[in-house]
């Protein structure tokens, strides 16, 4: 049984792991644009210089399963097409190419590990009392609006959203801005319509304001790559591919959707998320391998996380459907958390041991 998965983030990674485990007889290929594996919930301590989120891809993976850098134009009927002219046949395949940066002009995009790398380049150059903005008002914001301004401390750090940490309760709330505040970051309130690049560009917002920027980083995540819909796979609205209750696509049955790029009821995109749908997609096909019926997808939430520097964070407790609780943790404790969390992450994609709670 050939089986091509595209894409080595967390789900990805575990699936192809966690099948070669199961069904050592298949022969699988992972597809990546790069030769590392990246922790996109490390990318704020790369763009600090305060960690690495690169590793590489081949230590990462069990030994027995290739590995092709390169660029995938189309899947379907049985073939990968590479950017390359190249093609692959598989039986099945795994498609795991996560979610995107559509960054505004005259922005460094910090959702991927290039956009990343880039910020870390620009932010290193930068001379003391400059000001960075970081524009979106998310956990990748904060995260890396708190990483940066503690890292350095000799610039001017300004936070711009509509609304901070929605996604958490309302006390969570009060205790990042406060967290941000003690930090030095600036939070300004509005949405941006326009920014000029470079040393003494600008930040325009919708309410005709003008904000000074040096740097300007765009932390809005959304959308995925067009592989799938450019695949003539079924997607919705948001391009993602719809997929049935085992997360196979409703197109063609041979393709496992995984990870931020599959359209799943309730799914948030996060390494939360990801890692145990590679994972049920593996156990899914290593069931149909030996003959069983397959079994539908479930996973609850527990809650979330971000850190706020390296010394504090926040821990946000949830219920399995993702509606935050009232109940927190902060400081040392939650930080300390936080990095357990990320480091338990890449080894479930490592070593295809990893857990979940299921939905109600």
């Amino acid at each position: 049984m050939k089986v091509v998965v595209v894409g080595a983030g967390y789900a990805g990674t575990i699936a192809a792991n966690r099948l070669a485990k199961k069904v050592p007889e298949a022969e699988i290929t992972v597809v990546n644009p790069r030769s590392s594996f990246v922790e996109r919930v490390r990318l704020h301590e790369e763009i600090a210089g305060t960690g690495d989120a690169a590793t590489p891809l081949v230590s990462m993976l069990a030994t027995g399963i290739a590995v092709r850098v390169g660029s995938v134009e189309k899947v379907g009927d049985g073939n990968v097409t590479l950017d390359d002219g190249g093609n692959l046949d598989y039986h099945y395949l795994f498609l795991a190419v996560g979610s995107t940066v559509t960054s505004m002009a005259g922005t460094v995009g910090v959702g991927t590990w290039e956009g990343a790398d880039q910020a870390r380049a620009a932010l290193t150059a930068l001379p003391a009392d400059s000001t960075v903005t970081v524009i979106g008002g998310g956990l990748t914001g904060i995260e890396t609006a708190s990483e940066v301004a503690e890292a350095r401390p000799d610039l001017r750090v300004r936070l711009v959203a509509e609304t901070v940490a929605a996604s958490l309760s309302a006390g969570a709330q009060k205790r990042v801005h406060t967290a941000l505040e003690r930090l030095g970051v600036e939070i300004v309130n509005g949405s941006v319509s326009a920014v000029d690049p470079g040393p003494d560009g600008a930040v325009h917002l919708r309410s005709g304001a003008g904000l000074d920027s040096d740097l300007t980083l765009w932390a809005v995540v959304a959308g995925v790559p067009e592989l799938a819909a450019r695949s003539g796979l079924q997607v919705n609205q948001e391009g993602r591919a719809v997929v049935d209750e085992f997360l196979r696509s409703v197109t063609d049955p041979r393709i496992f959707v995984v990870g931020d790029c599959a359209a799943v009821p309730g799914a948030r995109l996060s390494c939360a998320t990801a890692a145990p749908q590679g994972a049920h997609a593996a156990d899914t096909l290593a069931r149909m391998a030996k003959g069983r019926n397959p079994k539908p997808y479930s996973m609850g939430y527990t809650g979330q996380a971000l850190s706020l520097g390296r010394r504090n964070g926040l821990v946000q407790a949830s219920r399995r459907d993702d509606r935050v609780r009232r109940l927190y943790v902060t400081g040392r404790v939650a930080a300390i958390s936080k990095e357990w969390v990320s480091r338990y992450a890449k080894y479930g994609s490592r070593t295809a041991n990893y857990a979940w709670l299921p939905g109600k």
